[in-house]
């Protein structure tokens, strides 16, 4: 079974003429009918040939421009190029050359090479001599690989479609009327299950904005407001991974009753979670797919009992071979890019085994560990049942070679206690044998698209984990037990907890995270952290000339802090430029109140006190910017239409601070008590002090006194 390459645009064709009026997209504020979808991908068609594109980038949210020119570059057969909005510069710089784009449809293009055209939509840039693809390759999907250069994934539009008409034999069954888009459409889960699928069966796609569905970047997700999307358009099917079933049915013991179909898979599914999700009366169906096999090989169906990951679709075949490893063949990607083309059987690297006519997965070959005692783990397994405990929303589990396993642990908030986190590994492990119970854990930042430790789909990223944590995960003697116990860096973390969250409560910070603040208010922190970012360089030296000799091993780390943060306060400057704002008046200005004693106050204390209280700013400046900088200045460029030259202060400190933020904990896990509490003391002035130069920016703005938010925050 393979479909033709345009009998999407047949089904489109026929139900514009049986159906003409059924609407077929929506965002939630416009709508098109089905003879509306065909005009509209005519149009696009139409610029698409008269600018001579071919190989398009598709850089847009979630909505109707994106389905409209996904769906126009499948029709003309040019070579679809999806960008993840989470990849990184670089990411995206190896994506444009490696596939040879010489169009790009959305956001950013500019700092890639590609200028304006006659087409508002489109710009684009000469390729003198494009990279060869595999011969009928129109899809490329790009994927994280092993050492974070995406991998291009070739296919052709028939993969695509085949399929889809999978799909739409399977769910037949529940007349699905209405499917609502929680994914990004550049997952390619998303892509075919949620716009494909949907306009292959005559029905409509509600393709709302990713923020408007509780999306904050690709970091996180606030289920009330994707519960109350789908109170709203009240659809019968959607597509999840495991983290977004996790919290919808946290938020929704009693699924919405408008819901006949609920997809996941992308990452292992616990047990648990599943059962709770069907008691709860959440329509279920667990599947299994690769990119490399056109997303979706196996799907358990409605009407049949649940088993592993489902039944091969009907194009699909599946073997197991000697070592347990799956092989598939049917509808499989033409190879990947810049590699030989791909052969009739693909090796998916997934072991499993036939439970009836379903497949059962065991994990990944290259991720099961083997314990000191010689017990295989599928960390997965652990993983999703860890997941499963409200208190904790990511779990990394580790064990090779060692006695007792260890866990990264990332709290569903700030506010969860490590008592909490060590009730709900216990409830846990009571219900794991001995070999796969977590004796050790270690709190550790999201994992996130953004940090390259998640995939889209929700894979765990081990290598960059490992590089991330490694030195406490193989440890030979981690600080033991289950955090009453707790390393140098977890205490610092606890101890300043309550700070911290009144800073990420800010109501500009949480503005920002969702794209709502205004350009006067963006030029105003550029220039706040211009006056506090040109002190970070002498303060670091002033601190190093100061550490008392019991303390000489923390220049090693200065000297390389100083060789990072050099020249950073002209990339501000630069910024400001690039927004349209005047940087020379910036410069020039009197910083608010709030940023003048940040900067005293630590100079004070490292001149006149302990010099380690440095340190505490560190926590501050880096942890925050790690947790929200890259995600704000995607929603900040989105909303003010900014070029990607005026975000590269928080873009560029939200990818280093990520690198950082290991290198300082390893620093501060060595500190003794005494200046571990300096560090504490600082961070926790440091926190107040940041937040009512935020609060301070806002008041200003809104032509209120930035003194009087400096008063509020030291009350």
């Amino acid at each position: 079974m393979r479909a033709q390459p345009n009998a999407l645009l047949a089904r489109i064709e026929r139900y514009a003429t049986s159906a003409a009026q059924h609407i077929a997209l929506t965002d939630g504020s416009r709508s098109l009918s089905y003879t509306d979808l065909l005009e509209q991908i005519a149009q696009r068609r139409q610029r698409l040939r008269n600018a001579h594109a071919r190989r398009v980038a598709l850089a847009l949210d979630n909505g109707l421009e994106w389905a409209l020119w996904d769906l126009a570059l499948m029709m003309e057969a040019c070579v679809a190029v999806p960008i993840p909005e989470f990849f990184s510069d670089q990411q995206r710089r190896h994506i444009v050359q490696q596939a040879g784009l010489d169009s790009w449809i959305g956001h950013g293009s500019e700092t890639y090479g590609f200028q304006p055209t006659g087409d508002t939509a489109i710009t684009q840039r000469w390729v003198e001599q494009p990279p060869v693809l595999h011969a009928g390759t129109t899809r490329i999907t790009f994927t994280s690989g092993t050492s974070g250069a995406p991998k291009g994934v070739c296919l052709d539009n028939a993969a695509l479609l085949t399929v889809t008409e999978s799909l739409a034999t399977v769910v037949a069954p529940l007349d699905i009327r209405r499917h609502l888009a929680l994914l990004p459409l550049s997952t390619l889960l998303e892509n075919i299950g949620g716009l494909y699928l949907p306009l292959w069966l005559g029905a409509c796609s509600v393709l709302p904005r990713m923020a408007a569905l509780g999306w904050q970047g690709a970091s996180g997700f606030h289920a009330p407001h994707a519960l109350e999307a789908i109170d709203r358009y009240q659809p019968n099917s959607l597509i999840v991974v495991p983290q977004l079933l996790q919290a919808l049915v946290n938020h929704a013991p009693n699924a919405p009753r408008s819901l006949r179909f609920v997809a996941v898979g992308g990452a292992t599914v616990a047990p648990t979670l599943l059962a709770n999700a069907q008691q709860s009366g959440w329509p279920v169906y667990e599947g299994y797919g690769l990119s490399e096999c056109t997303s979706v090989v196996c799907l358990n169906r409605p009407g049949e009992p649940s088993g592993g990951v489902g039944r091969p679709l009907p194009h699909a075949q599946v073997q197991v071979d000697e070592n347990g490893q799956l092989h598939v063949c049917g509808a499989l990607m033409l190879g990947y890019l810049g590699e030989a083309p791909s052969s009739e059987w693909y090796a998916t690297g997934d072991t499993g085994q036939w439970q009836g006519d379903a497949i059962r997965l065991n994990g990944r070959q290259r991720e099961v560990f083997i314990t000191a005692y010689g017990r295989n783990v599928n960390p997965q397994w652990v993983e999703g049942e860890l997941c499963t405990q409200p208190a904790i929303a990511q779990a990394m589990v580790y064990g090779e070679a060692l006695p007792a396993n260890r866990a990264l642990i990332v709290p569903a908030s700030t506010h969860i206690t490590d008592t909490q986190i060590d009730a709900a590994i216990d409830a846990v492990n009571r219900t794991l044998p001995d070999y796969a119970q977590v004796h050790a854990w270690q709190r550790a930042a999201p994992f996130t698209p953004h940090n390259q430790q998640l995939t889209a789909n929700g894979r765990l990223r081990r290598d960059t984990l490992m590089a991330a944590y490694g030195h406490w995960l193989q440890s030979a003697s981690p600080h033991n037990g289950r955090s009453n116990i707790m390393t140098a860096y977890q205490q610092l973390q606890d101890a300043t907890q309550e700070a911290r969250t009144w800073l990420l409560t800010t109501p500009i910070v949480n503005r920002a995270l969702a794209g709502n603040v205004t350009l006067e208010e963006y030029l105003a922190f550029l220039g706040q952290a211009y006056h506090h970012v040109r002190f970070t360089v002498p303060l670091m030296m002033a601190c190093g000339a100061r550490l008392p000799d019991r303390l000489n091993w923390l220049r090693t780390a200065l000297v390389e802090y100083i060789e990072e943060e050099h020249g950073h306060e002209q990339w501000i400057l630069d910024d400001i430029r690039a927004a349209g704002g005047d940087a020379d008046a910036a410069a020039a200005a009197t910083p608010d109140p709030a940023t003048r004693l940040m900067v005293a106050w630590i100079r004070d204390s490292v001149e006149h006190g302990n010099p380690v209280a440095f340190f505490g700013m560190v926590q501050v400046l880096e942890g925050t910017s790690t947790a929200l900088a890259t995600q704000a200045a995607e929603r900040l460029q989105a909303s003010l239409s900014l070029p990607n030259s005026a975000v590269r202060y928080l873009t560029s400190h939200g990818s280093l601070d990520i690198g950082h933020l290991a290198f300082f904990e390893q620093q501060i896990n060595q500190l003794g008590d005494e200046d571990l509490a300096v560090v504490i003391d600082s961070a926790n002035m440091f926190y107040r002090l940041y937040g009512a130069m935020f609060r301070g920016i806002q008041a200003r703005c809104a032509g209120r006194s930035a003194v009087e938010e400096l008063s509020h925050a030291l009350a």
